[in-house]
């Protein structure tokens, strides 16, 4: 009775608010209020678990590679896939796709998580699984120094009670991997497991950690269980003394080769940009972890094929960006690409994922709470790959990146803060080539409610 009423009292809220045009979230903050332990008993009944995704960077993109390989191995798939990570954002699509019974249909929920609101999360639910990509500086208005965002992140390791895995190339999150494994060892339990995804020593210099751009010493863990930088070497940072369970070792034009199982796999992809293809080795490798642990003892799941490396493979080459994520749209008659950016690595990667010749090229830049009100990372990117110019330059903090852009000799030839007129001046003044947008996360949603005027957009995943 009370999972029928929760329900319907969700349902009824949600269509509610889209009565009134309110926030798909709405539902969640109801129920969060009303019944506390919904969710926990909504995914509590699910046979495969719970999969936890964090961290800085590529947690929408890689949630949604997971999803799509696990739905191509016959598992049915709940998510949060407008991308709302905080805890109301998941009750709320619970409340949208569950039965008025309360049920999910569905064997396994993977969740896109917010760093500092997963806390609220993991007080509800114990993750079964969770994926920890990356630990980079970001938005530093909300989580002050980098080291508390690993912090938030060894909160959730600690709260998975299955199986956790981490990017062997952060120092911060190898440290998070070995302090999981040291207290398994040390309460004498075989549990949460600890994989690895990584990088050949080739292309470790195509993705930075936070501490290769401000020169910091590696990772450690402490004994009273913080995560501290020193000057040691993180054990098993950078390194191939920590054997990854998947590896990225090449990268071509829309493809890669991996390293799985010691043998490697080629294969094309759809996905754009650098960043998405290292974290398909982290989809992969959290994906190889579900699929070997199998269903929770005493649950009942639907009987599916055994996986193969190919079959998975397979199904990672035909997912496409998320939205903002190096997508590709439509206008025009040309292609317009939306790279989202938020952090100095990110902005980074996205400049060398992407031809820079030949493209019409605008910045947006925002700094609302989404976007993290510190700017000042601008300066920790390189934009003289630029050499050709940018068109214009938008957003609340217009001024500053144009400003950013001065010192690399950049040219700017237009400046224009409102994000509408700028994308329509954009769109007139360039000429019959290729556009690109790189924008960070609220420019990003305004400019494609602008352009779903204009082209097909396609909805948030």
């Amino acid at each position: 009775m009370r999972d029928f009423l929760s329900a319907v009292a969700g349902k009824t809220v949600r269509q509610l608010a889209r009565l009134r045009g309110g926030g798909s979230a709405l539902p969640g903050l109801v129920i969060e209020k009303l019944d506390p332990g919904f969710l926990a008993r909504v995914l509590g009944r699910l046979p495969y678990g719970a999969v936890a995704v964090s961290g800085t960077n590529g947690k929408t993109t890689t949630t949604k590679m997971i999803v799509e390989i696990l739905e191509a191995q016959g598992l049915r798939v709940f998510t949060n896939r407008t991308g709302s990570n905080f805890t109301r954002g998941v009750i709320a699509a619970a409340v949208q796709e569950c039965s008025l019974r309360g049920r999910l249909d569905a064997d396994i929920a993977v969740l896109e998580l917010d760093e500092a609101h997963a806390m609220h999360f993991i007080d509800k639910v114990k993750p079964r699984f969770t994926l920890l990509l990356n630990v980079l500086r970001d938005q530093l208005d909300r989580f002050g120094e980098i080291d508390t965002t690993a912090k938030l992140l060894q909160r959730i390791a600690d709260a998975t009670t299955e199986g956790v895995v981490v990017n062997r190339e952060d120092p911060l999150l190898a440290a998070i991997g070995e302090r999981v494994r040291a207290a398994a060892a040390r309460d004498r339990r075989s549990l949460p497991e600890v994989r690895e995804f990584g990088l050949s020593a080739e292309l470790r210099a195509m993705f930075p950690s936070d501490d290769d751009f401000h020169g910091g010493g590696d990772a450690r863990g402490t004994d009273d269980g913080d995560v501290a930088v020193g000057t040691a070497d993180a054990a098993g940072a950078g390194s191939d003394a920590v054997r990854a369970d998947v590896a990225l070792v090449e990268l071509g034009d829309h493809s890669a080769v991996f390293e799985i199982d010691g043998a490697r796999h080629g294969t094309d992809l759809k996905l754009e940009g650098l960043y998405n293809t290292f974290n398909a080795a982290a989809a992969l490798a959290t994906v190889r972890m579900v699929l070997d642990a199998g269903i929770l003892p005493g649950r009942s799941a639907r009987r599916r094929p055994p996986a193969t490396t190919a079959s998975l493979l397979a199904a990672l080459a035909e997912v496409r960006p998320a939205f903002g994520r190096g997508e590709r749209l439509e206008l025009d008659g040309r292609p317009l690409e939306l790279v989202l950016v938020k952090n100095p690595a990110g902005f980074r990667l996205g400049l060398a994922s992407f031809d820079a010749a030949g493209v019409d090229v605008m910045i947006a830049i925002n700094d609302q709470y989404a976007d993290g009100r510190d700017m000042s990372w601008l300066w920790d990117v390189d934009f003289t790959s630029l050499v050709e110019g940018v068109d214009t330059v938008s957003g609340t903090r217009a001024w500053d990146m144009a400003l950013r852009l001065e010192h690399d000799d950049v040219e700017v030839r237009h400046v224009e803060e409102d994000l509408a007129r700028a994308l329509r001046e954009f769109r007139a003044r360039t000429g019959g080539g290729p556009r690109r947008i790189y924008c960070t996360y609220t420019a990003m949603l305004a400019l494609r409610r602008e352009l779903a005027e204009l082209t097909e957009v396609e909805d948030i995943w």
